[in-house]
């Protein structure tokens, strides 16, 4: 081992760029320009990775940063990240750096007095981190730097506080965003003598804003640099032409304050001379001269370059006082290169667009399509991503087509939510709770990452997030099939899109508990019933039902299917074809004209015997037995018995393998279970609903959405009422409402007090099987032994 490796200092004349593992990138650039090329750079040391590293074992800090960090549940809660940041910054800061190293740079210091001639002089520290500055990794600007320190003692303490910015909130979300374990980080500081700027900026060798690589792109203030990076001043800008060195753009700004040294050492803002806010902050020799070192670099880097740089206010030298590869436009090259796509962001360049609650997980890219009005989904293209205020059954068919959904409005229950889980497209929603509105933030065009895992849209394609492992290959080896044990508790499936049967059809559902018919209409149907009867062809209601239905029975058979009469609102009916003559404008549409309120009434009666007329033709037609059906939204129990009356007179009568089931959920189809038993056979309960209606609460109302939940001990004192006058009766009890896939210990409950069946999304089929297995085998186990955790909530409906 070399004593460079050992070393806790080294100065910059001695540094390669090669050094990023000893020094990091900001020392090791700055060494690499010191010692081999013909730039200005200030002179100065740096403290090592070793030295970093020696630090936190001698002061025993690993152990705790890391117990600390491993105790981060969520990354995306900044609540909890700069909690537990802020903890490590301040043992790291309250440490007493041991006497050798604080020795080692208090030394180095001295050394440099000595050789710059001057007594305690001014230096800059900066962090430099041996994860930072790589060219595929934008790691700078993570850590903090500090300007005008002056004195032994104070450049120790710095050193230290540079040490603790290691953890400050951002670096170290930085860092687990790139998946660059904290523990392979180190840190150095570069301390080097200060440049006491009368101006200062940032250049880069490619042109940002467009990545023209024939341009020099470079920024100007007057004063420390600081307030460029802030933005709390807005530089002159100036474009130089690579080939003809000549100021080919300039744009001069304003400037009425600027950041300066005290006399203490710190720094203080002041206002600009009056004279001088509306001059050029650079000469255009000055300009030239900045760009010529520009051009430099990077023909020594070989890559594009982001560089910092400083004019001296006693000397009217120009300084570069920090360079790094520029990130953005050199990974858009590489893409370019390999044959990618130009619109490839990295990660750790992405920019957040908005953030929304995860309703389906996934990742999906592609081109953002916004859509106001339903009317406008035919311009929709298969691939693109869908933004919208929120959706409804008849968004359903570019919904089919979306490589993942967007919303402004809506809960972990709303239309978007269920749909998409039950389609399995990445879908995001209520992005206007979360302050900024997808509408408002991204415009049709943009290209986007959607990562609906966590809910958040990136600006760009973010490959990295996008790439999946590789399935494992079997290679000639036996993979054992897998297995599911069998449960007393049926474990159903919601489906609504018939086109997707024949793949779930091979899920260990035991059934289909719920299919939603509205998307037959809004996917294949379009017109509204009552206009399809006035223009004369009655049967495009009747034979497109019931093949979409038949495929869904014939895809599940022998197993049942339970399918769902039309549940619309009227402003759902309204918007298929000739919907406006026939649909009221109801002021609050949920709580109105729908479900079996519709099937009796006069106005709609014909509709739905069509329906009817859809369900004889699957069952006695096609001779498909396990189709049954299901009655929703039944206010009365006089509307129960109004409905099944007309079902009669159809020919649709209760039997041994003719089922008529009601979704329970309302409060009085708990209230008087008793009396609704005589009308139907069993009961799906609708927990979303129900919850809604008991707790009075709107499910799709962002304000109040925190007080939506199924877990109420009243609902579950209704459930539980429900199951036991039901099964007094001999009818069954499922459920079809999200409950069970949110919640597993839902699920549990459930079983405890006797449900028949739950049906849930294709994508949690497999899951709530092996959920229940467990849940049933635990209460069994309880129940032999005597044993196991009491639950002390009483649910009995006194």
């Amino acid at each position: 081992m070399s004593s460079r490796d050992t070393a806790n200092v080294l100065w910059f004349d001695e540094l390669h760029r090669k050094d990023v593992n000893l020094v990091g990138g900001k020392s090791s650039s700055l060494g690499e320009m010191t010692s081999s090329m013909d730039v200005p750079v200030p002179y100065g040391f740096a403290t090592t990775a070793r030295a970093y590293q020696y630090f936190m074992h001698q002061t025993g800090l690993n152990d705790k940063v890391n117990s600390l960090l491993e105790s981060i549940s969520d990354y995306e809660n900044s609540d909890e990240l700069h909690k537990t940041c802020e903890e490590i910054r301040n043992l790291i800061v309250g440490a007493t750096m041991p006497i050798d190293l604080a020795d080692d740079i208090k030394k180095a210091y001295a050394d440099l007095s000595d050789k710059m001639g001057q007594t305690d002089p001014f230096v800059a520290i900066r962090s430099s981190a041996t994860a930072e500055d790589l060219p595929n990794a934008s790691f700078a600007g993570q850590q903090e730097s500090y300007l005008n320190i002056r004195g032994e003692d104070d450049v120790v303490n710095r050193v230290q506080q540079c040490y603790s910015s290691l953890f400050t909130d951002r670096a170290t979300y930085y860092r687990h965003k790139q998946h660059f374990p904290h523990e392979k980080v180190a840190l150095s500081a570069a301390i080097q003598m200060m440049v006491f700027s009368k101006a200062s900026g940032i250049m880069f060798s490619v042109n940002v804003a467009n990545g023209d690589e024939s341009k020099i792109v470079i920024d100007a203030i007057y004063g420390l640099g600081e307030y460029i990076v802030l933005g709390k001043v807005t530089p002159d800008h100036f474009v130089v032409d690579k080939q003809s060195m000549k100021i080919v753009e300039k744009n001069i700004i304003k400037q009425p304050v600027e950041l300066i040294r005290d006399s203490t050492g710190g720094t203080k803002e002041q206002e600009v001379p009056e004279e001088l806010q509306g001059q050029p902050v650079l000469t255009d020799s000055q300009v030239i001269e900045l760009a010529g070192y520009a051009k430099e670099i990077e023909r020594h880097y070989g890559s594009y370059m982001d560089m910092e740089y400083a004019l001296d206010s006693n000397t009217n030298k120009l300084w570069i006082v920090q360079a790094r590869p520029e990130t953005v436009w050199s990974q858009r090259k590489k893409n370019k290169a390999n044959g990618g796509d130009d619109n490839v962001v990295a990660e750790a360049d992405a920019k957040v667009a908005v953030r929304g609650l995860p309703a389906s997980p996934g990742l999906a890219s592609g081109v953002v399509h916004v859509i106001d009005d339903p009317k406008d989904i035919d311009q929709f293209k298969e691939g693109e991503i869908l933004v919208t205020l929120m959706t409804s059954p008849d968004w359903v068919p570019a919904m089919k087509k979306a490589a993942a959904i967007v919303t402004n409005n809506g809960g972990m229950t709303c239309h978007a939510a269920i749909v998409s889980r039950e389609m399995q497209i990445p879908c995001i929603v209520g992005t206007k709770s979360m302050n900024i509105a997808a509408t408002d933030a991204l415009k049709t065009g943009d290209v986007v990452t959607v990562d609906a895992t966590n809910g958040i849209v990136y600006m760009g394609k973010v490959e990295s997030l996008l790439k999946k492992p590789e399935p494992a290959q079997a290679g000639g080896q036996v993979v054992a099939a897998e297995t599911f044990a069998p449960t007393a508790t049926g474990v159903m499936m919601n489906l609504g899109d018939p086109d997707l049967a024949d793949k779930y059809s091979t899920l260990p559902a035991d059934g289909i508990g719920l299919m939603r018919e509205e998307f037959l209409w809004t996917t294949f149907i379009h017109e509204h019933p009552l206009y399809l009867i006035e223009q004369g062809h009655p049967e495009k209601v009747v034979d497109m039902l019931a093949d979409g239905i038949a495929k869904v029975a014939r895809a599940m058979a022998p197993r049942p299917m339970v399918l769902r009469f039309s549940d619309f609102k009227s402003s759902e009916y309204r918007n298929l074809k000739g919907g406006d003559k026939y649909e009221p404008h109801e002021p609050a549409d949920l709580l109105g004209w729908r479900g079996a309120s519709r099937y009796y009434d006069p106005k709609y009666i014909e509709a739905f015997k069509l329906e009817l007329a859809a369900v004889k033709k699957v069952r006695n037609e096609f001779g498909l037995k396990n189709l049954n059906v299901m009655i929703p939204f039944v206010r009365t129990v006089d509307e129960a018995q109004k409905v099944t009356d007309i079902m009669r007179g159809e020919g649709l009568v209760r039997s041994v393998d003719f089922h008529v089931y009601m979704m329970a959920e309302i409060p009085t189809n708990i209230i008087l279970a008793d009396q609704f038993n005589k009308y139907v056979d069993g009961y799906s309960i609708g927990s979303n609903d129900l919850a809604m209606l008991i707790l009075g609460c709107d499910r799709n109302n962002d304000t109040v959405a925190s007080l939506f939940d199924e877990r109420n001990l009243a609902v579950k004192r209704a459930i539980n009422h429900l199951i036991k006058v039901a099964h007094k009766d001999g009818k069954t009890v499922g459920i079809c409402g999200q409950a069970p896939s949110e919640y597993p210990d839902f699920t549990n409950f459930l079983i405890k007090c006797g449900i028949d069946y739950v049906s849930v999304n294709p994508d949690m089929v497999k899951e709530t099987k092996r959920n229940v297995a467990r849940f049933e085998q635990r209460i069994m186990l309880d129940k032999a032994t005597g044993r196991g955790l009491n639950d002390p909530t009483d649910y009995d409906w006194k």
